[in-house]
């Protein structure tokens, strides 16, 4: 079992930055790959960024040159960058654990974040 906590989310101008964090309680955490998604009111959760075990980043084609994903496998510690960011950025954004262990797929979720974008 994986627990993962967000943290950093609030309210933000058009333009502006946030950081998001989320913590994880994992043994062999540097095993997992690791995601940021998001969901919006009405709208089906989307994928923002991941990074693998091995450090390999990618983004959702919205974020791109604008958001940048890390981990620090030490802190146990995932983070997203969000600059220039923009209305439609606004949504719960929701941490992910995923590790494929034999045929199977562990997958966690944390509770989520709350990002706002207005002026």
């Amino acid at each position: 079992q994986v627990q993962l906590v967000e943290s950093g989310g609030g309210l933000v101008q058009p333009g502006g930055s946030l950081r998001l964090s989320c913590a994880a309680s994992a043994n062999a955490f540097s095993m997992y790959d690791m995601g940021w998604y998001r969901q919006a009111p009405g709208k089906q959760r989307e994928r923002v960024a991941t990074i693998t075990a091995s450090g390999n980043t990618n983004y959702g084609d919205s974020v791109k040159g604008r958001f940048t994903m890390s981990r620090d496998n030490v802190k146990k510690m995932v983070y997203l960058q969000m600059n220039s960011l923009k209305p439609e950025d606004t949504a719960v954004y929701y941490c992910n654990s995923a590790r494929v262990i034999g045929t199977g797929l562990l997958s966690f979720w944390g509770q989520g974040t709350q990002v706002t974008v207005s002026s």
